[in-house]
């Protein structure tokens, strides 16, 4: 008999133990649906020469919010821009003295509504 209830003292803490780390779910709770905005981007020149402008133009959902961010080796510039009515948006970077054959990579995120998307495109500066 003791050692039934060895065991029994032994299981009831173990369960408390588990059920505590679970999740509490609800009953109610409804799924999840997410709606992605589409989102396409491309420089105007992948190679720019410094104290040149390139262009990010993306192609996205119709007056959707854009926002860029040129990781540059040294900082982060960040642009927004709003797309017109067929979904495009320009967005131009001014290439200053930026390091040569760094790679830039150019984050962009789209919002349209409650909803948004994400995508990226690069360009490499080189001396004139």
């Amino acid at each position: 008999m003791k050692l039934k209830r060895a065991s029994l003292a032994l299981v009831v803490p173990v369960t408390a133990l588990a059920a505590a780390a679970l999740p509490a779910v609800s009953a109610s709770a409804a799924p999840v649906h997410t709606v992605k905005v589409p989102c396409h981007a491309w420089v105007s020149n992948s190679k720019p020469r410094d104290y040149s402008t390139v262009d990010v133009w993306v192609a996205t959902a119709s007056r959707a919010s854009v926002t860029t961010v040129a990781h540059y080796k040294t900082k982060n510039t960040r642009h927004t821009a709003t797309a017109n009515r067929k979904g495009d948006a320009e967005i131009a970077y001014r290439i200053s003295d930026a390091t040569p054959g760094y790679q830039v990579k150019v984050s962009v995120a789209v919002v349209s509504g409650h909803h948004g998307g994400s995508c990226s495109t690069s360009f490499t500066p080189k001396h004139r």
